[in-house]
């Protein structure tokens, strides 16, 4: 093949499958969700459904043994063409049918009709799903732990770190970083314990044709309610109450819970991407090797893990949203409905995975410098502990002539660039009062340090 002239794109060869590598995903690319849910991973997964299911039949008496050991022996991935069977699945609109026809002929004449035997392809595709769920949930929840570890290590060594409060991006009240962190470890836990119930309930899906199970009553099945547990037994999921070809809750579980872990993340990352800006820096990222460089501009070091929390965090929203838009499915299987969940579902699972990983980074790896949120402190000349001044001072010159006397020093603080406490110490009338003390930011955090001690209680 003749080289494409320079500037112009090479042709993709023909046949190659499209890109699964997550070039234009650094958030995922390389994670353990990655691998989770490739191509390969969800081939693997349908494959595991299909022997799960003959193995199952196998137990109720409704095919051999021999069925069972060689289903199961011929479901290998290495075995199977993906891109042959991604081409076909345009046929019937998914790749089961395709994949049964392949599974079947590597089975062989005597044990091939038992591939399959009763099943739709959507119990073999909502099965596969909830595997592949399964799988990048594990990993993810590791991730999780980790991160909160490490947020609670950070919130126990700076309880009593105290910084600037910042509301709709000003200085308010002093607060500390520790109960920031603290924070943010809640919400991971909370997304973790939302993960976790969803990952504890993942369902098979086992409903024939319509979702009655009829053809395996067909088949010679007494009661295939108890063929469905053998399924689920074998699958390593929970045995579904109803068959769910349309009725999506497991779905939407687990978009919202993905969804979810994403915004709680994000929380985290956002507040890392503001706090670490230059003219701030009270933390920083610590990247290993040339981590955060620029392309253009070597002095920079960038808070790269955020950005790719916060960007997994700003897609997974309208993810989720088209599963919940799928729990309006028609009739007992729908069209397009069940369809359109594939590959958000799988962009969710991508996304959450990678950002658990590179919060367990960011987190473990947090610099925060004491010094920088000491000295902020101070850039307002003590006007961060206006409250405290109004409510202290209205005891000694009462209500209205503390709040005047503030309004007029607070403008003066800023207009002369002197601090609130000299302006204070002019007044006669609080020659008694220990002004020290009272603008001291570090002596206004309230009960921050109780709160955090709370929070750290949770287990």
């Amino acid at each position: 093949m003749t080289p494409a002239p320079s500037g112009t794109p090479s042709p993709a060869p023909s046949g190659a499958p499209s890109g699964d590598a997550g070039l234009l995903a650094p958030g995922w690319s390389g994670s353990p969700a990655a691998a989770a849910t490739s191509d390969t991973a969800f081939l693997r997964a349908l494959l595991d459904a299909e022997a799960a299911l003959t193995r199952a039949l196998a137990e109720r008496g409704l095919a051999p043994a021999g069925a069972a050991d060689a289903v199961t022996a011929a479901a290998v991935p290495d075995r199977f063409d993906a891109v042959s069977l991604a081409e076909r699945a345009r046929a019937g609109g998914n790749p089961v049918i395709p994949l049964v026809a392949d599974l079947t002929r590597a089975v062989g004449e005597e044990y091939g009709p038992y591939v399959h035997r009763g099943a739709t392809s959507q119990d073999i595709m909502d099965t596969a799903a909830m595997l592949v769920a399964a799988r990048a949930l594990d990993p993810a929840l590791a991730d999780l732990g980790r991160t909160e570890q490490a947020l609670a290590r950070l919130a126990g060594e700076h309880r009593d770190t105290a910084m600037p409060g910042r509301t709709l991006t000003q200085h308010a009240v002093p607060t500390t970083f520790g109960l920031k962190a603290a924070g943010w470890r809640s919400l991971v836990l909370d997304a973790r314990d939302r993960i976790t119930r969803v990952r504890d309930a993942l369902p098979a899906q086992l409903g024939g044709a319509a979702g009655t199970l009829a053809a395996f009553g067909a088949y010679g099945a007494d009661d295939p309610l108890t063929l469905v547990e053998a399924y689920a037994r074998e699958v390593g999921l929970c045995p579904p109450p109803l068959p769910w070809h349309t009725l999506r809750t497991p779905v939407a579980d687990l978009a919202g819970a993905l969804a979810f872990t994403a915004g709680a993340l994000g929380k985290a990352a956002v507040d890392v991407l503001t706090l670490s800006r230059t003219e701030i820096a009270e933390v920083a990222e610590v990247t290993e090797g040339n981590g955060g460089g620029s392309s253009a501009m070597p002095h920079k070091a960038n808070p790269v893990r955020s950005a790719l929390i916060v960007a997994a965090a700003r897609r997974a929203p309208q993810l989720a949203a088209t599963l919940y838009g799928s729990l309006v499915a028609e009739d007992e299987r729908p069209a397009g409905a069940w369809h359109a969940e594939w590959e958000p579902l799988r962009d969710l699972l991508r996304l959450v995975g990678g950002a658990a990983r590179d919060a367990a980074g960011l987190a473990e790896g947090l610099r925060v410098d004491g010094d920088a949120l000491r000295d902020h402190l101070g850039l307002t000349h003590g006007l961060i502990v206006s409250e405290r001044l109004s409510a202290e001072l209205a005891g000694v010159l009462g209500r209205d002539r503390a709040k005047a006397l503030l309004t007029d020093l607070a403008r003066r603080s800023r207009a002369e660039d002197r601090p609130l406490a000299d302006l204070l110490a002019g007044e006669p009338g609080l020659a008694g009062v220990d002004l020290a003390a009272l603008t001291d930011p570090a002596r206004y955090t309230g009960s921050a340090g109780a709160l955090t001690d709370r929070a750290l209680e949770r287990r």
